[in-house]
């Protein structure tokens, strides 16, 4: 994980990434359930679990850049088949694919689990 970014924000860009990331991953659990409670389709109802899963993963800042990445594929998914197939708003879908997408590229910040299991750490050797 340290090779995908060179420091994981904090200060301002942290707290920007962290309120990124809370907003993209309630939208994500939001409207995957809204979604299934209106009983679509099984391809649709799998679609929308997977997304759900990121939504947590992304929540508490997990593996985000592969969350964000799985996030948008599905979304994408999601509004191809709401175009094509399925009756539905597919702007929600897009828009949370780009967030997704976003966060994939730019990381989950300081305040996450990736950046306390993956960040750099500082050892301190006591003088002897």
């Amino acid at each position: 994980m340290q090779r995908l970014f060179s420091t994981f924000a904090d200060g301002l860009p942290g707290i920007g990434l962290l309120l990124l990331r809370l907003l993209t991953a309630i939208a994500l659990i939001h409207f995957a359930i809204a979604s299934m409670l209106e009983t679509p389709p099984l391809t649709i109802v799998v679609l929308q679990f997977i997304a759900a899963c990121a939504g947590i993963l992304l929540l508490v800042g997990l593996w985000t850049p592969v969350a964000g990445a799985l996030a948008a594929i599905v979304e994408v998914w999601i509004a191809f088949s709401r175009l094509f197939s399925h009756p539905g708003d597919p702007w929600i879908a897009i828009t949370q694919a780009v967030l997704g997408v976003i966060l994939a590229m730019v990381g989950p910040g300081a305040w996450s689990v990736d950046a306390r299991l993956f960040g750099r750490k500082r050892i301190d050797i006591p003088d002897l």
